[in-house]
């Protein structure tokens, strides 16, 4: 059906013509699929054009830029042109515009310069010379539309056979093109919230459009940043009775670079406050010391309990200013960075440091070839030779773990006619180098070795590493890593020795804090079990502490009574159900619910061990806080980095915290490490910074940890 002929009437297509100037709009409300066209040939929904949020229009065809407020004729058209600061009709570029809407202009230009070079945009053209009507249809007009540079290359599949796979085969494939043409990485797909945006969108049903850049980078950034701040406050109420840690988590380049991730942690989670860059100032105690204070002040000194430091820290100086100023804080060492210290001087034993790299021959072989591989997975089931931990050091171990796990396959695969008839490197110098130590029963004795001293470490990092309160249990953790390693070396005292020495050097010169003696002396668990027996350095640390937490004397009245109760299981410390839960309930919760027979002790008691004692370890972001910090960048990219590092960072700790993961390990293999890069100079762990194309840059390696634990002669609970 046919509509709205007539003189200056338009053809219908997808072709925008020009009506003649002396005649009125054309309209016709007969014709639901026609639409009115103005005298330059453009339709009537300005309002619909994205770029009318920069611009006020005025009487007649002017419109004024919201940016320079320079009043322009010839509608948006002009405007499109002078926020794109491109020398073009005479058109004044604008001085005040920001470089983002530049390129998005830019952008809307180049792609409506495209269409006009599709052979359909000369089709137009053809039929805009023909005076006709407008054609009428059943269906509305649909707007021209540019392609992607993905779509014009991938088009849309074409359904065959059932169509609700192919529906889910069309939607899988482009989640595809969409992860392949943004460079995202694939560990994208495991996050929680991949799926619930799946699921969200399938809701809205056909015809639901995504929000823009802007949308995402304004208003939704804004909101998610607001509910975000909203979690915080909740966490802060507990703050009163818990009190909370703060911990400055120190990234460095190994260069020039060097920046402050402040976080702040209590029972309910963890939250990520604030970056800072100390790169100029990272030696100078009075700098790092008003830094400090100013995140001190914002959470409230009542609040914090202790702040954990590590050892690439200015750590001395600034502790030694924490210490004199906040009486009732405590300044700790990240024991995750001690037992790392503890794994890295294992690993330089020479007998240990010959079996990784024995070790490492092997899966490099296997990593670098692709037939190799394909037949190593074949023979162990689809799994992994090789782990990728936190550091490099629990990389080397828990890898140690899996090749032992691995041993009788590996020794199949090389002994098997695939391998020795089918493989193409069956007689090359590497693959006899790797004959030669699978068959070799000292290296399998050495692995085996490696994997009974580290196991028992790698335990308490695990524990020590989950974001959950484990001060309370740091020391029983490590008395009885150090009773393993002496019932595994019952017969040779020389080795024994060597690896105890290790531990003991460490817990001397780093990690022991009285905050730790303390919370083990007030741990239900150790201080009820009749195998353990306090040593006086524990007691005498734990008097200190509450010495230090309840300053006064009136603070202190009749606290040696209260610890009497306690320690003698007296009032409601001796009921049954807390007799019970002593061994099943986090420590801070059972004095929550059963330590009001001493009240004063209760206090001190939660706000102890409702402390973590480490640090987290996450995936290092360095092009993320490189890009944050630079100089280059004018404040509004600062202001939304920083929001938006700030929402990413949280909604990780937010997913970890809810999420039973191994904290040492990362799911896929860094196909950068010692174990797969045959070259010489390795990166333990690179991470893609996923947060678009603004901040590509090098990324951090992960930070090497460091110092540990324990007295050397005597065992400190007598086990």
């Amino acid at each position: 059906m046919r509509c709205g002929m007539g003189r200056g009437s338009l053809v219908y297509g997808d072709t925008l013509g020009l009506q003649r100037k002396s005649e009125p709009l054309i309209s016709s409300p007969a014709c639901p699929g026609a639409e009115e066209f103005n005298i330059d040939g453009n339709r009537m929904v300005r309002e619909k054009d994205i770029c009318w949020e920069y611009a006020e229009k005025l009487d007649g065809n002017k419109v004024r830029c919201k940016f320079c407020l320079r009043v322009l004729n010839g509608g948006i058209s002009r405007l499109k042109h002078h926020l794109s600061r491109l020398p073009s009709k005479g058109v004044n570029p604008c001085s005040k515009v920001r470089d983002d809407v530049t390129d998005r202009v830019r952008a809307i230009i180049a792609s409506k310069e495209d269409v006009k070079e599709t052979p359909i945009g000369k089709k137009q053209r053809v039929a805009e010379a023909k005076p006709v009507g407008i054609v009428c249809s059943s269906k509305s007009l649909m707007p021209l539309e540019t392609p992607s540079p993905v779509t014009k290359v991938f088009a849309t599949m074409t359904p065959m056979g059932n169509s609700s796979l192919n529906n889910q085969e069309n939607a899988e494939r482009s989640i595809a093109l969409f992860f392949f043409e943004n460079k995202l990485d694939f560990a994208v797909a495991r996050s929680s919230s991949y799926q619930q945006m799946i699921d969200a969108v399938g809701k809205c049903g056909p015809g639901f459009t995504g929000p823009s850049a802007e949308a995402l980078k304004t208003m939704w950034l804004d909101r998610i940043k607001s509910e975000v701040n909203v979690q915080s406050k909740d966490i802060e109420k507990e703050w009163a009775m818990t009190g909370c840690t703060i911990i400055a988590d120190t990234w460095t380049d190994n260069k020039s670079k060097a920046l402050i991730n402040f976080l702040v942690s209590s029972p309910s989670r963890t939250f990520f406050l604030k970056s800072v860059d100390t790169s100029s100032n990272f030696k100078n105690t009075k700098y790092l010391a008003d830094i400090f204070d100013s995140v001190i002040q914002d959470i409230g000194p009542e609040n914090v309990v202790q702040i954990i430091m590590d050892s690439s820290f200015n750590y001395t100086g600034v502790a030694n200013h924490i210490l004199q100023n906040y009486g009732t804080i405590f300044v700790s060492p990240c024991a995750s960075q001690s037992l790392n210290i503890i794994l890295e001087e294992f690993s330089k034993v020479d007998w240990v440091n010959r079996c990784i790299l024995q070790a490492q021959t092997i899966s490099k072989f296997i990593y670098n070839n692709a037939s190799m591989l394909d037949l190593m997975k074949k023979f162990t089931g689809g799994l992994e030779l090789i782990r990728t931990g936190i550091t490099k050091y629990v990389s080397n171990f828990l890898s140690l773990q899996s090749i032992l796990k691995q041993r009788s396959r590996l020794k199949h695969m090389f002994n098997s006619p695939e391998y020795s008839t089918s493989s193409p490197y069956a007689n090359k110098p590497q693959s006899l180098s790797c004959i030669s130590i699978v068959e070799d029963n000292d290296f399998w004795r050495a692995v085996e070795e490696s994997v009974a001293i580290s196991e028992p470490f790698l335990k308490v990092l695990r524990e020590v590493s989950g974001g959950k309160p484990a001060v309370g249990s740091i020391y029983e953790l490590m008395t009885r890593a150090k009773e393993s390693i002496r019932t595994y070396y019952i017969m040779d005292e020389n080795k024994c020795k060597i690896f105890l020495d290790i531990v003991d050097r460490n817990w001397r010169g780093q990690l022991h804090s009285p905050l730790h003696s303390a919370a083990a002396f007030l741990n239900p668990s150790i201080q009820y079990n009749p195998e353990i027996k306090f040593l006086g350095s524990i007691k005498e640390d734990f008097f200190n502490v509450l010495e230090k937490l309840l300053p006064t004397p009136d603070t202190r009245r009749d606290i040696t009574t209260q610890i009497l109760t306690f320690s003698r299981a007296s009032g409601m410390f001796g009921c049954k159900l807390a007799m019970e839960a002593r061994e099943t309930v986090p420590p801070g919760l059972w004095w929550e619910q059963y330590g009001d027979s001493a009240p004063v002790l209760q206090r001190v008691a939660i706000r102890i061990l409702s402390q973590v004692c480490s640090s987290f370890s996450f995936e290092r972001h360095w092009s993320t806080f490189q890009q944050i910090h630079s100089e280059k960048r004018n404040k509004i990219d600062k202001e939304t980095l920083n929001d938006l590092v700030y929402i990413s960072y949280n909604l990780k700790l937010a997913r970890t915290k809810s999420v039973e993961a191994d904290p040492l390990q990362f799911d896929d293999i860094d196909m950068t490490s010692e174990w797969v890069e045959e070259s010489e100079h390795h990166s333990p762990h690179q991470w893609l910074d996923r947060f678009g194309s603004a901040l590509d840059g090098s990324d951090l390696n992960t930070r090497q940890f460091s110092a540990s634990m324990f007295s050397s002669n005597d065992p400190i609970f007598g086990l």
